[in-house]
Order: C-alpha cells, then sequence, then structure tokens
C-alpha cells in the first residue's frame, strides 16, 4: 500500500530540530505494511496541509496519508479543520479509538483532536505529534486499518 507521510510542524519546515515525529510514524507505516512514496513537513497552515492532503490522495493516489502534528488544542494547531475541508466521509472510530488508547498515558487525553476520513480511495488519518504517542494510538488502530484499507478498494475482506 501507498503510503505519504506529512508531519505538520512550522518550526521542523523552518529547519528547527529532527523530525522524531514523522521517522515514528514512517516506521508505523511500514509496520503495518506500507510502502513510503513521500514524506514532506509543512508548516501549520490550513490551505497548505489542506493541499498537500489533496497531492497525495488525488494526485500521488496514496491508499494511507498519516499526518503527525497539530492536533491540540493551540491556536496554530490546525490539521484537524484541514483534513476536514478535504475528506469525503469522517471516519469516527479511529479518532476515538486514539484518543482511548492515550487516557492510560496522560491526563490530557481528552485535548485530543485527531481525525479520520476518506477522501476518493485514500483514508488519511492524523496522529499526535509525538513519537511515544504515535507509538501508543497506532498500537490502538493498526489492527482495523488494513481491513478498512481493503474494504474502500474493493477487495474481498473478511467482515
Amino acid at each position: 500500500m501507498r503510503v505519504a507521510v506529512i508531519t505538520v510542524s512550522t518550526s521542523r519546515a523552518a529547519g528547527m530540530g529532527s523530525d522524531e515525529g514523522g521517522d515514528r510514524l514512517e516506521q508505523f507505516a511500514r509496520e503495518i505494511g506500507g510502502e513510503i512514496v513521500a514524506r514532506e513537513v509543512v508548516s501549520d497552515e490550513l490551505g497548505l496541509i489542506a493541499g498537500r492532503l489533496r497531492h497525495f490522495s488525488d494526485v500521488d493516489r496514496c491508499a494511507l496519508v498519516l499526518t503527525t502534528g497539530g492536533t491540540g488544542v493551540a491556536p496554530r494547531d490546525v490539521t484537524p479543520e484541514a483534513t476536514r475541508a478535504v475528506i469525503e466521509r469522517e471516519v469516527p472510530g479511529i479518532g476515538e479509538a486514539m484518543r482511548d488508547a492515550s487516557r492510560a498515558h496522560t491526563k490530557h487525553w481528552l485535548l485530543s483532536r485527531a481525525l479520520a476520513g476518506i477522501r476518493g480511495d485514500t483514508l488519511i488519518i492524523n496522529f499526535p505529534g509525538t513519537p511515544r504517542a504515535i507509538a501508543q494510538v497506532g498500537t490502538a488502530i493498526a489492527d482495523a486499518l488494513p481491513h478498512a484499507l481493503a474494504l474502500m478498494s474493493g477487495a474481498p475482506s473478511e467482515h
């Protein structure tokens, strides 16, 4: 499956610090059988994020687009809004499962605005920004993703 990984961080886009969240998200994608076809770092700008989501869905035809960062409640956290602007259908259970998985690890779990949805044949999922949190929530959703992607592609899948 073709996967794009987008790190949403104004500081990382400006070259400040390493992209550890992107590294961990790429690792997660490979663990679930993904082939990384693109990896980018973009600033916390709604239009820029939405444009890259459209590109990886419509032009690069990725089955899965994973973002890291911008899912909190800070003023610059606009990844969910950018995602909502491009998806055709929301998949609320993914975000719910991610928040539930975070609950055991942080008292701030309820501040996550992680979102997932479908654009065409692409599943877009917003992950938190830290490698530790990516690993925690990734474990919670990993088993469901192959089934979801198979259903989306029209391939036979065991229910």
